[in-house]
């Protein structure tokens, strides 16, 4: 079998066999053209065809490799740009800045359900969470109030502060002013002359759940963002996400890092009674085949002193909102 394929015109057509390897004038453009024999014809252009596949593959895969390095430096270089605003950021929500956590559970044959919204700081829980948290000794007593009154399905709580120090009064007033400015509360008003402060709550679910206890999740986040961030180690960052188990098991995780693609820490934030949940963590902890150290159980008003002993006792690694950041510093 014989073909004639004019180089100019691009004619195609089946010749005689007795023409293979003659030269003959194209029909259409009358151009010199060579009868080739049709299989060896075809073979060569597969082969030229493979040849430019390859090629072509191996360029598209320094290009997506190029591509993808350069998100992971865009991710790499927000985590470190020392100028982000990290209480006012979407670059935690890129997949590339939480995927190497994703690999290290995929690993484990564990699939993650993200919600991205968990980790967009341009709201305000981020900066209520950090006020609460680093003045929780004075300000608890304001957030017990609020959550007092919400379970009772009130709206209004009064805060007395005539027992209170100038420097604690402003600190209590700005909380509040704090709360207000956010909208966390619809209504704040501060009486100096009897020095009570008036809250109208807000009873929307994302406001009550952050006082009953999202607020911790995201102070810890927060707190060991900023820590990492400042001492410039590599790290990804999730919160409130879930973890599915090849049995089609389900569970909540609260805060979890992985430093340096490495090291994982997970914790879990309790607000109210925790006791019931050791063993269910206990055994998560061995499914998930992370270390003792590396596995934590944050316990709001929790004594330095029983977080020791409730660690001697269980393999969990018990912390408090005082002592989790100096905790975490070890692992640098």
């Amino acid at each position: 079998m014989a073909v004639l394929l004019c180089n100019k015109c691009s004619y195609l057509r089946e010749a005689p066999d007795n023409y293979i390897g003659k030269t003959v004038k194209c029909p259409v453009c009358k151009e010199p053209v060579l009868i080739h024999n049709a299989i060896a014809f075809i073979k060569n252009i597969i082969a030229k065809y493979k040849d430019l596949n390859d090629k072509y593959c191996h360029l598209k895969g320094e290009e997506e490799s190029e591509t993808k390095e350069l998100e992971e430096l865009e991710v790499l270089n927000a985590t470190f740009d020392e100028n982000i605003d990290l209480h006012n950021t979407m670059a935690m929500t890129n997949q590339m800045q939480f995927k190497p956590i994703m690999d290290w559970f995929d690993k484990k044959g564990i699939l993650l359900d993200v919600d991205t919204k968990t980790l967009d700081t341009q709201g305000f829980f981020d900066e209520v969470a950090v006020m609460l948290g680093d003045n929780y000794d004075l300000l608890k007593s304001v957030n017990g109030s609020i959550k007092k009154v919400q379970r009772k399905g009130y709206g209004t709580v009064v805060i007395a502060l005539s027992n209170r120090s100038q420097k604690e009064i402003q600190v209590l007033t700005s909380y509040c002013k704090m709360l207000y400015d956010f909208s966390f509360v619809a209504k704040y008003f501060y009486n100096k002359a009897d020095k009570r402060i008036h809250l109208t709550l807000q009873k929307t679910s994302a406001i009550v759940n952050f006082f009953n206890g999202e607020w911790l999740e995201w102070f810890v986040f927060m707190k060991l963002l900023i820590m990492f961030h400042n001492k410039r180690i590599p790290f990804s960052a999730l919160r409130s996400f879930k973890v599915h188990f090849p049995n089609e098991d389900k569970h909540e995780v609260d805060v979890f890092f992985l430093i340096n693609n490495k090291i994982p820490l997970f914790i879990e934030c309790k607000t109210g009674e925790f006791r019931s949940m050791i063993d269910k963590y206990h055994k998560l902890r061995k499914r998930m085949g992370i270390d003792k150290a590396n596995f934590t159980m944050l316990v709001l008003d929790l004594t330095d002193e029983q977080a020791k002993g409730l660690t001697s006792m269980y393999d969990i690694t018990f912390l408090n909102e005082s002592n989790f950041e100096e905790y975490f510093l070890t692992f640098l």
